[in-house]
């Protein structure tokens, strides 16, 4: 026992030391699997798990948006796309802001992470936030939480590989999601209207915002009218049920190649492909290796019964459903602090899916309580991810990002609560 703490010890060192993600989660499920066993044949569990995720037929759908999120990085895409929001609610009372949330949910979908999406457009959205006169903590704390929105709509990468993990039909998922996060969208515009109205600066000192206007709504949509597809051929698609995750993820990914490369072409076929290509397989690799190497750890964690040790604790406190998901929130909101998407969606979702069944948790319901907690652990104080990119892009004190995030993450916590007890909100769609 000695020794299998020591080599815990150890795993858990150079997870500290920046070891990478995959090594460390491998090495626990060996040592794990080992001393359950004493057998080295036990750790043939994570080959069988390795193989048995290659099968998976959704596993495909992982690197193919991840090159699709990639390549858009690399365009004008996410420019285009806010200045059509911009014509659309630009003359309403806080509209460029809505347009804003609008545009990092939109782009946050695409690429599947909160810090790109904060890196990307944050160059672009903090100027012209600041010259309509948005005070900087409001501007401050409306791109650090806007930047996850994008997790709740497809094809957000975490939903896929939430899917894969709790083995959750994906599309159900999708479905499911989408209510909550049109919901989270209105809660944080209308947080903008509000400002609006009872912020002396922004009322009265800001630039007027421009009327309505067809022209300008028609020029915008012509530019950015090959873009619009890509939301058209996900929605058909995963909507409509027309096809599986992994056929609309090729047909979005050729899409945007054939656009990208040969109509618009804002990304060259022969010099910048090939790069873009090669950096999106080695961040999906890096994901589907983790993802592999900790279904061995699951396996581990099924073996010795560790789900049904916690449940059993967890009765001797509680049997109320209501309680026990109240104490979810409160252990997902510091994983959300403490983790990534991925690695949270690796490690906890095989421990949290059979004990909240056990309390009569519908597990896609589960999944959009998972992801939403998630979402805002992102910028929750004191160490959420998305405060220290914010830091770093905009060159602002972190607790300074404490502030301008708290508003936001008020509202955001009212949504999770509605959403956690009032299930119709997630399961509407699929019921």
């Amino acid at each position: 026992m000695s020794l299998f703490i020591f080599i815990i010890f150890l795993i858990i060192l150079f997870l500290l030391m920046e070891a990478p993600l995959f090594t460390v989660v491998a090495g626990l499920s060996i040592v794990c699997l080992y001393f359950a066993d004493f057998d080295w044949q036990a750790i043939q569990i994570v080959l069988i798990e390795m193989n048995r995720l290659a099968s998976m037929p959704v596993i495909i759908a992982l690197p193919l948006f991840v090159c699709v999120g990639c390549l858009l990085t690399e365009t004008n895409s996410p420019r285009r796309i806010m200045n059509f929001l911009q014509t659309i609610v630009g003359w309403l009372p806080g509209g460029l802001a809505i347009a804003a949330i609008c545009a990092c949910a939109f782009f946050a979908a695409l690429t599947g992470a909160s810090g790109i999406t904060i890196v990307a457009l944050g160059g672009m959205l903090y100027p012209m936030l600041r010259e309509n006169n948005n005070n900087e903590t409001f501007t401050l704390g409306l791109l650090t939480t806007s930047g996850s929105l994008g997790l709740l709509f497809p094809p957000s990468l975490p939903i896929i590989l939430y899917g894969v993990v709790a083995q959750v039909n994906i599309s159900s998922i999708f479905r499911a999601a989408l209510i909550p996060g049109i919901i989270s969208i209105f809660v944080l515009s209308s947080y903008a209207v509000f400002y609006h109205f009872f912020h002396p600066d922004a009322r009265d000192k800001g630039k007027r915002p421009p009327p309505f206007s067809w022209t300008g709504l028609g020029q915008t949509f012509l530019k950015s009218m090959w873009d619009w597809p890509i939301i058209i051929i996900i929605l058909i698609g995963v909507y409509g049920g027309f096809a599986t995750i992994a056929e609309v993820a090729a047909l979005v990914l050729l899409y945007v190649i054939l656009i990208e490369c040969f109509v618009i072409k804002e990304i060259h076929f022969f010099k910048q492909l090939p790069g873009i290509i090669i950096e999106s397989m080695i961040l999906s690799g890096a994901v589907i290796i983790i993802l592999s190497v900790a279904l061995g750890f699951t396996a581990f964690l099924v073996d010795e019964q560790i789900p049904n040790r916690i449940l059993h604790t967890l009765t001797n406190i509680t049997e109320n459903k209501f309680v026990f998901l109240a104490g979810l929130n409160i252990f997902l909101l510091l994983v959300g602090c403490l983790m990534d998407v991925f690695s949270a969606t690796i490690i906890i979702v095989p421990i949290i899916t059979p004990i909240a069944l056990t309390y009569g948790v519908n597990p896609i319901h589960l999944c959009i309580i998972f992801l939403l907690n998630l979402e805002i652990g992102y910028s929750t104080p004191p160490v959420g991810m998305n405060l220290f990119i914010s830091s770093l892009k905009f060159q602002k004190p972190i607790t300074v990002l404490y502030r301008a995030s708290l508003p936001y993450l008020a509202m955001l916590l009212l949504l999770l609560i509605l959403v956690t007890y009032v299930p119709l909100l997630s399961l509407w769609l699929i019921e």
